[in-house]
């Protein structure tokens, strides 16, 4: 309850003067105004709920570290991108006395011995998870284009849609087996011990990255090339002579 008192002035009132009144402000409604505010947004706020987590408990198991290692290997694919578009790999670990342990490679798709035939070889399961998770996607469409709904509602379940696919891609990429692949791009050298030149040029490390979309890789990385990288792709030019005239990785 509010209420504004107007002083009088205590002199005599002028003829047609409007008569002074006292305002009074009832607030008791605002009272009742903000309990049913505070009474609404109690109710209708959802309170955080707990969650539970799956625990993943490790398997009983025994496995040596040197196990762990050769399983990590026998994934791992290298690239090394060289100088003048030039491409090698080598799968596992480095071998720096056999110069043959290093293959080159092509950027040209339709080459036999190209990044992309590798890397679909060694990646042939996850492919397979990928096409197939788009073939039910694609299916899936076609039934919603074919009920004719409102426009809103098509793109609701075709939004859903795309999320179970891009979940169970995503899923794929995961299953275990799948190839890891290192890509090394050469910078320039110059007085280096094993190998010099300009260095790898930026279109050749996008094209590789770009197989790795196509081939539907999940785990890549591009990392520093190290000196042992340099020997591995001296070696190779060189014919092993490198490797005979070289104490490294000895």
């Amino acid at each position: 309850m509010a209420q504004v008192e107007v002083k009088d002035n205590g002199g005599k009132k002028k003829k047609g003067q409007q008569k002074k009144m006292n305002i009074h402000v009832d607030f008791t409604p605002m009272v009742d105004m903000n309990m049913l505010l505070i009474t609404f947004f109690m109710l209708c706020t959802t309170m955080t709920e707990s969650r539970t987590m799956d625990l993943v408990m490790p398997s009983k198991d025994a496995v040596t570290e040197e196990q762990q290692s050769k399983l990590k290997a026998s994934e791992a694919i290298t690239i090394l991108i060289g100088d003048n578009d030039q491409v090698f790999y080598y799968l596992g670990e480095p071998n720096y006395e056999d110069y043959t342990s290093l293959t080159e490679a092509t950027l040209n798709p339709e080459a036999e011995n190209s990044i992309r035939a590798l890397l679909l070889e060694r990646n042939e399961e996850v492919i397979g998870l990928v096409e197939e998770a788009n073939k039910v996607f694609e299916e899936a469409q076609a039934g919603v284009k074919a009920k004719h709904l409102s426009k809103a509602d098509t793109e609701a379940q075709l939004a859903e849609l795309m999320t179970v696919r891009d979940e169970a891609v995503s899923e794929a990429k995961k299953t275990k087996g799948a190839p890891m692949v290192v890509i090394k791009a050469k910078t320039s050298t110059e007085n280096n011990d094993y190998l010099n030149g300009p260095g790898a040029t930026y279109s050749s490390l996008v094209d590789v990255l770009d197989e790795m979309i196509v081939c539907s890789v999940g785990k890549y990385a591009v990392v520093d090339m190290t000196e042992g990288d340099l020997f591995l792709m001296g070696n190779y030019l060189t014919k092993g002579e490198l490797a005979a005239s070289s104490d490294f990785g000895k």
